[in-house]
């Protein structure tokens, strides 16, 4: 069976170098509309990136106040954060086995992830020709799979699921096998 993962941040800042405040991923056949399975989410300490020069953006923090209580709650909340190698660590140990890396756009999480992993001076799990990008497959739907879809956006982790699950319902449209 082939083993996708999909990734999913959310941050507050958007450029290269931005403080990561979550990180969620699932493992998934993409050839299989099924339940993902090995589900990944960190969070991660934000004090030790800002200590560094990870930006912040005051645009984002004013988009961060208007999600839900919820939605903010567990984005920004203090509890659960873990040091950053910490974290590197863990996703390398998880991503053994995956044979592609998934994320919404080609410049957003592999970007921030591949810049932490040097600026943390640790190896990444993934090779460059395993990255794809799940929002051109959207786009060339007929229909965006994710607008059929009634789910809490921004936590890391329910959005690697529905994008996954996407993911897998347009492999299934068009026909392709992975």
């Amino acid at each position: 069976m082939t083993i996708h993962a999909m990734i999913d941040l959310e941050t507050l800042a958007t450029g290269f170098d931005a403080t990561v405040l979550t990180i969620g991923g699932v493992k998934f056949d993409p050839n299989n509309i099924s339940q993902p399975m090995q589900e990944f989410y960190y969070k991660f300490d934000v004090d030790e990136q800002t200590a560094r020069g990870r930006k912040v953006d005051e645009n984002t923090i004013t988009w961060w106040g208007k999600q839900s209580k919820e939605v903010q709650e567990d984005a920004l909340g203090e509890e659960g954060r873990t040091p950053v190698i910490e974290v590197l660590k863990a996703l390398n140990k998880w991503c053994v086995g995956v044979d592609s890396i998934w994320c919404q756009g080609p410049v957003f999480d592999i970007v921030i992830l591949e810049h932490m992993y040097k600026e943390w001076q640790h190896h990444l799990p993934w090779n460059f020709w395993q990255i794809k990008d799940s929002r051109t497959l959207f786009q060339i739907m007929p229909k965006d799979p994710r607008k059929e879809i009634n789910f809490q956006a921004h936590n890391a982790l329910e959005d690697s699921k529905v994008q996954a699950l996407c993911v897998q319902q347009s492999i299934k449209q068009l026909g392709l096998v992975l």
